[in-house]
């Protein structure tokens, strides 16, 4: 496993980018830049991530590449295909967004996002994406969300078989997926059938936790690591025992402080996977 976080951390050089990573604990980075960037600033921050030995986890998109505009559906798909080159390019393992939402927010909850219709387009979009960018080497992955395709590994199971690319991979979120009862309460049991079921396919990880509320209704939280009741440890020992370099992706902090601290804690908690 290989530890690391979202956050570029505040910098004012690839260099500095890089030794921030390592002095952190970091052994993987999502890449800071995209595929707009000079190609000269990308073979810096890449060649320095090779540098350090950080292993570059993922291209991260996050655009509506389902959008109701056509032009904007056409320009985010675009972007989507130019992530997935760069993702190539600085030999990542994997470029990552969510399928998308059929309405107005674009990683809302709609009803429509589980539709027949949903499934046909995030098939064709993925294959479009695919196709056009035509990689040797790394994936397009999407991260599952709680209320769009794929929410928990059988429908990733489908979603794969339907889209029939062998660029198309998992990305894992376990949090993400954990959205019921019985997943929150045998926490153990679920990381066990992802891992059985989509195993050698997971590119990549985040790693983050979850409390559910006390009040009314069923309320579950996302939160930082050591504020939930998620079993961090067995989550990292089992994506450690697909792959020994499988990237564990720390997020969704707001400050390079919050980084910092729950990044300490991890390398407690997880000391030895």
């Amino acid at each position: 496993m290989r530890l690391g976080t979202s956050s570029p951390l505040a910098h004012s050089s690839p260099e500095e980018w890089a030794m921030n990573q390592v002095k952190l604990g970091s052994r993987c980075v999502n890449f800071p830049l995209n595929c707009e960037d000079p190609e000269d600033k990308i073979i810096a921050y890449r060649d320095a991530a090779r540098k350090y030995d950080l292993l570059i986890a993922e291209v991260g998109i996050w655009r509506n590449a389902l959008a109701a505009d056509p032009d904007e559906r056409k320009k985010n798909i675009d972007y989507c295909a130019g992530q997935l080159r760069l993702a190539e390019f600085i030999g990542a393992r994997c470029a990552v967004n969510v399928a998308g939402a059929f309405g107005p927010r674009w990683d809302g909850h709609y009803r429509e996002n589980f539709s027949d219709r949903a499934w046909k387009e995030t098939v064709d979009m993925v294959r479009e994406i695919i196709d056009t960018a035509d990689v040797k080497n790394t994936y397009f992955t999407l991260e599952p969300m709680p209320w769009m395709i794929p929410t928990g590994p059988d429908e990733y199971l489908k979603l794969i078989d339907m889209v029939d690319r062998d660029r198309f991979a998992v990305h894992m979120d376990i949090i993400n997926m954990t959205n019921s009862a019985q997943r929150y309460f045998n926490a153990e049991e679920f990381v066990d059938e992802v891992c059985e079921k989509l195993g050698k396919m997971i590119r990549s990880c985040h790693i983050k936790d979850v409390h559910l509320a006390e009040e009314y209704t069923f309320r579950l939280e996302e939160c930082a690591p050591g504020k939930g009741e998620f079993p961090l440890r067995y989550y990292a020992e089992k994506m450690s025992s697909i792959d020994p370099d499988m990237p564990v992706i720390l997020e969704h902090l707001n400050t390079d402080g919050e980084y910092i601290e729950y990044m300490a804690y991890l390398k407690e908690v997880l000391d030895g996977v």
